[in-house]
């Protein structure tokens, strides 16, 4: 597997907000905090960070909402406000922009290389290996 892609394209579902990424796309995680597992309603969020330099919107900037918490330190959220789909955001520190790993077009040839907050994991929250898989919906 490599860590470097030359580009890398992401939008929202309803394909108002487009961007992209360009070269090494940095730390892959999953984090299980209950922030993280309320902004996107599941059990963690699967996100990339790359440096700020690397990102860019390529349309569709003016549709992106931000919400941040006033007592959080290194939290926010960015969403579309037509679909409200989850979207990259800038780190507080301006430092990292935390890529949601779901948002992008391409298949990534890197996987995640840990799982944080996962003492804070959600107590109903299974590994995907032990239940069962389908490859579409399963008849009732």
């Amino acid at each position: 597997m490599s860590d470097t892609h030359t580009i890398n394209t992401g939008s929202c579902l309803c394909g108002s907000v487009t961007y992209e990424i360009s070269g090494h796309l940095g730390l892959f995680q999953y984090c299980h905090c209950s922030r993280c597992r309320k902004t996107t309603g599941s059990a963690f969020a699967a996100n990339l960070f790359v440096a700020p330099t690397q990102f860019k919107w390529m349309q569709g900037e003016d549709k992106v909402g931000r919400y941040e918490l006033a007592n959080a330190k290194h939290f926010a959220s960015a969403f579309c406000t037509q679909c409200g789909s989850n979207l990259p955001w800038l780190t507080k520190t301006g430092k990292a922009v935390v890529v949601p790993a779901g948002t992008l077009n391409e298949t990534l040839d890197i996987a995640p290389k840990a799982n944080t907050f996962y003492a804070s994991r959600a107590p109903w929250e299974k590994c995907v290996s032990e239940l069962p898989m389908f490859d579409e919906l399963p008849a009732r």
